[in-house]
Order: structure tokens, then sequence, then C-alpha cells
């Protein structure tokens, strides 16, 4: 293995802002291991819309300057040596990576060359699995598990315990549903069973969304998209209601939700949704969520079982990860713009 470098590349904010305070710098030093971490030669980076948030100041960063991303896969290239000791800080034996292993993890500062990771948060790839693909499904892909296991109460499949009281098939409409965590949970809303509806914006994205498992899909540009719902549910509306929109789509996700459905709000797409009169809930006794993945996974045995849960169904082929474009680490102001514009279907990531 090549030895590791003093200094390395990456991109780092000084101040929030647009795109244009995403610097390319050639001379960050390459971090030092703390007890329980590992060092990572990051290969590919996963580009998510909580990146603009903390690039923005939307999700306010605590330190100046600083390197932004929460997800990437690469190789691992030092470990310290507190990893293979078991100890308070670091008592995850199953999964110990070790220098040469491939992994995917996530964790803070990512759009960078090389990144300090807590050994507990990197899970070593199986051999079949391209460290490309873990790196564009992890996110996402856990996001999504989580959010229909967890949030909207759907039960694992093959077995009949679940909180959404619903016995099978409930209705459950995806916002955005060709973008990266939108295709994700279409793929694994169909595993679950449920009739999936998913709205996009233009012709070629409803056509990805009905590839990935939507059975209906209704163009936001050229349809109603209160009425056509109505109208495919019968006049019932829809169970669970997946909205990483946010503002835009709000308002309408309380006409569509059904009695007793749950409105699960998880993106600023299009800005935060404003304060909520409570009261407009009663009506139909809506419940209203506003869940973070990392509230899901915060335990070792959470994030491990999902994890495998998620590898499995990538290899098994039952969830598929699209990837729209890679972009060199240093375009990362690009990838931003394009998913800001809602010009991507898929998942962006950024190659070393």
């Amino acid at each position: 293995m090549p030895p590791i470098p003093k200094t390395m590349s990456g991109i780092l904010i000084e101040e929030t802002g647009g795109v244009e305070v995403l610097q390319w710098k050639t001379n960050l030093p390459v971090p030092e291991l703390k007890e329980g971490e590992i060092l990572v030669r990051n290969e590919f980076i996963g580009v998510n819309y909580i990146d603009t948030y903390f690039r923005t100041g939307l999700y306010p960063s605590s330190t100046f300057p600083f390197i932004t991303g929460k997800e990437a896969a690469g190789t691992v290239v030092a470990v310290h040596p507190s990893v293979s000791t078991p100890s308070s800080h670091n008592n995850n034996t199953s999964n110990k990576p070790k220098e040469g292993d491939r992994v995917a993890y996530l964790a803070d500062a990512t759009y960078a060359e090389f990144t300090a990771v807590p050994a507990a948060l990197a899970h070593v790839l199986p051999p079949s699995l391209s460290t490309e693909t873990a790196a564009a499904a992890l996110l996402q892909g856990l996001t999504a598990l989580t959010f229909v296991r967890e949030a909207a109460g759907l039960p694992r499949p093959g077995t009949s315990t679940g909180t959404l009281g619903i016995s099978s098939g409930p209705w459950v409409l995806v916002h955005a549903a060709a973008g990266g965590t939108g295709s994700m949970l279409c793929q694994m809303l169909a595993v679950h069973g449920a009739k999936v509806i998913g709205t996009c914006g233009g012709k070629e994205k409803c056509e990805v969304a009905k590839r990935n498992g939507a059975q209906w899909v209704v163009d936001r540009k050229e349809e109603d998209v209160v009425a056509r719902v109505r109208e495919i549910t019968g006049g019932r509306g829809v169970d669970v209601i997946f909205d990483g929109v946010g503002k835009a789509t709000f308002e309408a996700d309380l006409e569509m939700v059904a009695r007793k459905g749950t409105v699960v709000v998880f993106g600023n797409a299009s800005g935060p949704v404003p304060p909520v009169d409570l009261f407009k809930l009663g009506a139909k006794n809506v419940k209203l969520m506003r869940p973070r993945l990392f509230g899901y996974i915060e335990t070792q045995e959470e994030l491990d079982v999902y994890t495998r849960e998620l590898f499995d169904l990538l290899l098994t082929g039952k969830v598929n990860v699209k990837v729209h474009e890679v972009y060199s680490l240093k375009d990362v102001a690009r990838a931003h713009s394009d998913l800001e514009g809602r010009k991507t279907t898929g998942k962006l990531l950024l190659k070393v």
C-alpha cells in the first residue's frame, strides 16, 4: 500500500452561501487518527441534500472552516491500535475493518481525499458489492429502509407485525419519486407490498419512477396532484405520504392523506415547512412526523442490522441504485447546482 501523504485534496467551506463557497483545495492536512478511528482513502462520495443545507447554513455548522459531506466509500489505509483492542470506546466486535478492506460509512467531512472515520461506523463491503454502488446507496438506502419500517410502520416482508394498523397493501405516496431518496423509497415500499403512488415533474422522471416500483405516477407539471390521487384511491386518500420537498407540497399533503394517515416530512427541497396549526391535523386524526435517519440508527445494533439488510437487498437485486452522474470532486459546485435545480434522477456521486 502506498505511503500516506501529509496533505490531501478536498472541498473547504469558510462561510455559508451559494455554490461559490465550495472551495477546491490541494493542501489540506490529512486527518490524524484518534482512538477508535480508521483512515479511509475515499473513492466515491455521495452527494445529498443535507450537504446543501450545511453549505447554505440552513443546518448550522459548529466550526469554520469545515469539510462537508456525510457518506463515502473507499479503502482503509490506516487503523488506530485501539480498533483491534476491545475497550469502552470500541465494542463492535463483529465489524472491525483492517487495512486494505473496502468500506462504506456515514460520517462527517467526506468531501476529501481522506477521512478519519470511527471504526464502528464503517462497514466492510461484501466482495460482490461494488464501491460505487455502496457509496451511492448507503445514506439514501438506509433513510428509505428505516423510514418505511420505523416512521411508516410497515412490517418487514414475511411478517405480520407493524404499527400502521393496516393488514396489507397500504396506499403510500412518494413525492419526487425519481430522485435519489424517492427512487429508493419506491423500491423499498414495493418490496414491503405497498400500493405506491409517485409524483414527479415531467414525463422522463415519471418513467424513472415507474421503473423503480411506483404503480401509479402523477406528473405535477401536467396534472392536479390532489385530484389525481383522489381518483387513484377512489376518494380514500393515502395512508402514508413521504415528502422530501417540504414547503411547496405540504398543504396538498394534508388534503391527500387518509383518515388516521401519516405525513412524513423529511426534506426541504422547496424550503422548510412553515409553522403548522395543529388543529389542521385533527380533522382526520393525522400523524405528522419529521424524522431523521440518525435517530433510527443511533445504537450499534440498529446500524449493523439495517446496513446488513440494505446490503442484502442490493446483492439480491430487490433494490437497485441508479447513478445520475459521477462528478469529479473539484466539480462539486456543478453537482450541487444540478441537485438544487432538480435536474437529476437518481444518485449523484463525486469521484476522488
